[in-house]
Formats: C-alpha cells, structure tokens, sequence
C-alpha cells in the first residue's frame, strides 16, 4: 500500500476510483464485499481508491472512522492507493485527522462544506487541518466562490494542499473561467485532476492540461476507464471519445437520479459487488422502472469493458 508522499505521478498512474462503500444488512461497513469491489477494479488496473462522496462520508461519524480505515488497509492491494475524506464540518475533519495521525496513508481529501462557510474561512481551515495532521490535504473544488484561487496556490506552495480535485460543472467543459484562473494562480495542471468523471475529462487534460481524472463509473468498467487515461497520456483523443462514449447511458442515468445512488445501484447490479444499504441520509433507488434501466446500462458497461480488457490481453 502507498504510504510515501504524493507526486504527479502518483496522480497520472491510474484512473482515481471513487467507490461506493458496500454495507451489509446490519448497516455496518462490509469488509468482504469492499475487498471484492477493490479487487475488480485491480484487475481492470486501477490502483487508486478515493472513499468520499460516493461513499457517503459526509454522514460518517468519528467513531465509524477508524473502522473505515481498517477496512480500507486490510483491503487495499500491494501497489493500491486509499485515499479516505474527512468532515466536510471542520470540528469533524479535526477529529478524523487525529485518527489519521496514527496511519501510514499519506493523504486524505477534505469534502467541501458549502454552508457555513467562506472562501477565506475554508482557506483558514486547510491550512490548519494540514498543519495538525503533519501532512498535506487534497482540496475539493465543487462550487463557485468555495476557495479563492490565489488561496489555494498559496496553500499548495506552503506544502498544506498536495492536489485539488476539481468538480464544478459545467454546460460547456471548454469555457471554464475559475479553472483557469485556479491554473494561472498554480502554474501548472499537474496537480490538479478532474473530479467529474469521464463526461469533461478530454477537454479537462487536452484543453487545460490537467493530469489525471477520477471516476465512479470506473467501478463497472475499469478497463475501459483506464483505456481513456492512457489514451489522452498518448494524445489518441479521437480513441478517448470514442472509449466514452460507452459511459455515456450510465452517466445520464446518474445525472438524472442522483450520481451517488446510481452508482451504489449500478455495482451491485451488474453483479460487481453488493453493495447493500445506503447509510444515512440517503436512501437506495426502489422504483423497478429506475432499476432495471440502470441494470441493463450497467450490464452493458460491464460487459464491454471485459470485452476491451480480453482484446487488450490478447493483442
């Protein structure tokens, strides 16, 4: 398991999965449905594991942590990164970071706090979050006025902020003004990696120049995914679009009902692992018509990415 500090090359070397968090029937966190999950995405070549919002740990108390980050050791492969999230509230991501003072992982990413907070007061935050861990944070850029760009370069400078996952969404990825204020106020794309899966991803890396993309839908067709990454690495955008566009059926299911509850539907159906119940606050899709749309979009996914995995072993 990764422990030594982050580089860009950790950040290009593999797609960065940001998995759901598979549960039994008691609610509690399953460690043999995990490992499985963990493992197919290994055998499809991702080795970079980012447990946060599709995980649910936004409601994730300070007492289920530490159990979170047992799982996440035992299970993680030889060569795998586990990247958990703290807070998104600061006195939680206190906690959390206390607990991981006693860990070997070398990161973990703060989930946005929309309301109560401002632009400086996240920035304030950061630094001190970093400062009592003893090591850098990942910052998630979700919204507009979230963190002031020239904050957050300062924050990277200082060594308080190792990479920035940068998700706020667009009707046009090509016209973005904050990210590219965000890049003149770094210099460079290098750590900064995409944070809305496959849809933006080739605007993101050929317009902008960032380094690397995460991914839920990665979790059902991680050999595809992992193609897209090596393509754009090879400058084949013509291949990358046409890898995405098999993502495409399952990302619009996810827009339309919700990207978190899509996605834990999705790896259980397609026969992936059981994901089992969703903790609180949210609640599993239940409506039969919603399900077995994602079902066959999943299956279809699945299967083509195991079809592009044999091709590629075979070639």
């Amino acid at each position: 398991m990764k422990t030594d500090a982050v580089t860009p090359i950790d950040l290009a070397r593999s797609v960065l999965s940001v998995p759901p968090l598979p549960r039994g029937a008691d609610g509690a966190i399953h460690e043999g449905e995990t490992r499985r999950l963990v493992d197919w995405l290994r055998a499809g070549g991702v080795t970079t594991y980012m447990f946060g919002g599709n995980a649910n740990l936004y409601n994730m108390g300070v007492a289920e942590f530490g159990t979170l980050l047992d799982v996440l050791e035992r299970v993680a492969p030889a060569d795998g990164w586990m990247i958990p999230s703290v807070g998104a509230d600061y006195g939680k991501a206190c906690d959390q970071v206390d607990r991981l003072r006693e860990r070997a992982l070398p990161t973990a990413m703060l989930l946005p706090l929309i309301f109560p907070a401002t632009p400086a007061g996240v920035a304030t935050g950061l630094r001190k979050l970093a400062d009592r861990y003893g090591k850098p944070l990942i910052a998630y850029v979700k919204n507009e006025g979230y963190i002031e760009p020239r904050d957050l370069a300062a924050l990277m400078a200082d060594g308080a902020v190792c990479t920035v996952k940068y998700a706020v969404v667009r009707k046009d990825t090509a016209e973005d003004a904050l990210l590219s204020a965000l890049l003149d106020a770094t210099g460079s794309g290098e750590r900064i990696i995409s944070g809305i899966g496959e849809r933006p991803v080739i605007e993101h890396v050929t317009r902008f120049g960032l380094n690397a993309f995460t991914s839920g839908s990665v979790c059902v067709a991680p050999h595809l995914s992992m193609a897209i990454l090596k393509a754009l690495k090879q400058g084949d955008v013509d291949k990358a679009a046409a890898l995405r566009a098999n993502f495409i059926p399952l990302e619009d299911l996810r827009d339309k009902h919700s990207p978190i509850r899509v996605l834990h539907a999705a790896v259980a159906l397609a026969g992936i692992a059981e994901t089992g119940p969703m903790s609180e606050f949210l609640s599993n899709l239940d409506d039969p018509a919603t399900l077995a749309a994602i079902r066959s979009a999943a299956d279809a996914l699945r299967a083509r990415s195991l079809e592009y995995g044999q091709q590629s072993t075979v070639g």
